[in-house]
């Protein structure tokens, strides 16, 4: 088995999650969630941000609007919904019961 390929996978797991609560903070475009998940260690690469910030947009989970730079085009900025505030909240529920369950588990060892 791939020590890489299972971390990668590991991350991917959460990069959702940890996307729709950036998104609670503030109003973010791409960049600037990419910039912030590198800023903790999570390095991805705008090809795996962009077809999730979609999905999730469809999902209506995110909105989004243009806004003008004054360094460059205009810049998408994403916003979370209502709907997404409440799948962020059951995530965050998960994420408590699983990290619980994964720490009484790996500190027996």
């Amino acid at each position: 088995m791939n020590i890489e390929n299972t971390k990668a996978q590991m991350r991917k797991g959460i990069l959702e999650f940890c996307i729709l609560s950036i998104l609670k903070q503030k109003d973010c475009y791409t960049s600037e969630i990419l910039d912030e998940l590198k800023s903790v260690k999570l390095v991805v690469v705008e090809g795996t941000v962009y077809p999730l910030l979609t999905r999730l947009k469809n999902d209506d989970y995110l909105s989004y609007r243009w806004e003008e730079s004054v360094s460059g085009p205009p810049r998408k900025y994403y916003k979370l919904t209502e709907k997404g505030e409440e799948f962020l909240n059951e995530l965050a529920k998960t994420w408590s019961e699983l990290a619980n369950a994964v720490e009484a588990i790996t500190s027996k060892n």
